[in-house]
């Protein structure tokens, strides 16, 4: 049979993909063998954002007493309870991924696909000839193949928001954004967590100073282990986790050390390109195509940002190439992550490590003293902003800081934009809110660049005043 293009996955890159595509042509395929729903809303953003927010909750009662209220030892969790509301809501965001797939009800084919040739997939049964092919696979969590026979306690992401509930004590391995997440949700619904890291740095922080703030908090809630690799092995009450000096046997292990594209069986090796050690070929970041062939890659598949934004924007951009005359070349949105754990750690622009060789500067702030933190009895983190020492044009951050999301957005449209700290500090900033923490960091980084006249409104100076700053 013949179509004029092949998608290969129906989550959110496939999808944007497959809507991107359909705007010039009906004459394409969506090849995905199941189950549906993409994966931010089956086992990812939503369903663990779901727990973070019932944990989050309980947890709230550990201030009550500062706040003159009463009683909060009398609160008690309901395990099944909270994971039902889990898997009620995350049906419900699946449901709604599902409704846009069926949109491609007469493209979709349920099938597992697999390349012959940069114009030929096979397809079940199916031998498909095409002009134009999209691999948009996804990923999924790694689990080491010597860890496989332990699978009865071995939890990761796409199993684990089915649990009705869980072991007394649990081992999280893996501090990225998954593991932190999850890590700090069971344990304010009351689990005894020891999460494992094989860095000292978390969630993907480069800065420091950041990330001894982050330590700093995390450490009050549950037990940590950084520097060291975790090896399991059976014990009679469950998992024996050994790390370094650290031995203990825990009933369950949740499995976070990161994800690996889909590629098993994809038949890349048939594009006759050299592959490397993922069994990816080289891909263009900016067209996605795979050097000059009609072929092109999407989403966490290509396992550079596997964030929901940009597999969403890697399917557009694959889309629109795949029905184009030509190829073009796209702008990549100003790099942005958030995770939410708390304090929230959020990455924006570039990095610490990345900027080692630039000549930049840091401005940066406590939030220990931060005014509105304080109020809400959030007061915890640090943030650090970096801009050219020259121009003090914005470069980056990284923070874990009360509502860092909501700063991390601010300062990525500021990124994007080219603004400087000059004309960031020319905005207005409302009080009392979270933000004038940032306007601190902000403060601190003018101090450090080279002067040059700017707006009259970038000049006022802190008012040393914890109400008024």
């Amino acid at each position: 049979m013949r179509t004029e293009i092949v998608i290969i996955g129906a989550g959110t890159a496939g999808l944007a993909a497959a809507k991107e595509v359909s705007k010039q042509t009906a004459d394409f395929m969506l090849i995905d063998p199941g189950p549906l729903g993409t994966t931010c809303a089956r086992v990812g953003c939503m369903p663990s954002k779901l727990l973070i927010e019932a944990a989050n909750a309980y947890h709230r009662r550990l201030s009550f007493e500062a706040f003159g209220i009463r009683h909060a030892d009398k609160l008690k969790v309901d395990m099944a309870a909270v994971m039902a509301r889990v898997r009620e809501l995350r049906d419900f965001f699946v449901d709604s991924t599902l409704k846009a797939t069926q949109r491609f009800s007469k493209q979709l084919l349920k099938e597992r696909a697999c390349l012959l040739g940069p114009n030929r997939v096979e397809a079940g049964d199916r031998i498909i000839d095409c002009q134009k092919i999209i691999v948009a696979t996804g990923s999924r969590p790694i689990v080491p193949d010597n860890w496989l026979h332990f699978s009865e306690h071995i939890l990761t992401s796409d199993n684990l928001f089915d649990q009705r509930g869980f072991a007394e004590s649990v081992a999280v391995i893996g501090l990225g954004a998954i593991g932190l997440e999850i890590a700090q949700a069971l344990s304010r619904l009351g689990v005894n967590v020891t999460a494992f890291g094989t860095d000292e740095l978390l969630a993907g922080l480069s800065d420091n100073a950041v990330n001894q703030a982050l330590l700093a908090s995390l450490q009050k809630e549950f037990v940590l282990k950084l520097g060291e690799e975790a090896a399991l092995e059976k014990s009679t009450r469950g998992i024996q986790v050994t790390a370094g000096d650290f031995c203990d046997e825990f009933g369950q292990v949740i499995v976070a050390i990161g994800r690996q594209p889909n590629l098993d069986n994809i038949g890349l090796e048939n594009l006759g390109l050299q592959l490397d050690e993922q069994g990816l070929p080289a891909v263009n970041p900016h067209t996605l195509q795979i050097e000059d062939l009609p072929v092109f890659i999407a989403g966490d598949v290509r396992a550079d940002s596997m964030l929901l934004h940009e597999a969403a924007d890697d399917g557009r951009i694959a889309g629109h190439n795949a029905v184009a005359e030509s190829v073009s070349s796209y702008c990549r949105r100003t790099p942005l992550s958030v995770v939410f754990s708390e304090p929230e750690v959020a990455l924006v622009g570039h990095t610490a490590t990345e900027l080692e060789k630039q000549d930049y500067v840091a401005g940066e702030a406590d939030f220990s003293s931060q005014g509105r933190a304080r109020a809400a009895q959030t007061n915890a983190g640090f943030l650090r902003v970096y801009a050219n020492k020259q121009s003090g044009k914005l470069l980056g951050a990284e923070m874990a800081a009360p509502r860092a999301g909501h700063m991390a957005h601010l300062l990525a449209l500021a990124i994007q934009q080219e603004l400087t700290t000059t004309q960031m500090l020319a905005m207005p900033i409302y009080h009392p809110v979270v933000e004038e923490g940032l306007r601190t960091a902000l403060r601190d980084l003018q101090s450090k660049i080279v002067k040059k006249d700017g707006f009259d409104l970038s000049r006022c100076e802190a008012m040393n005043a914890e109400a008024l700053d």
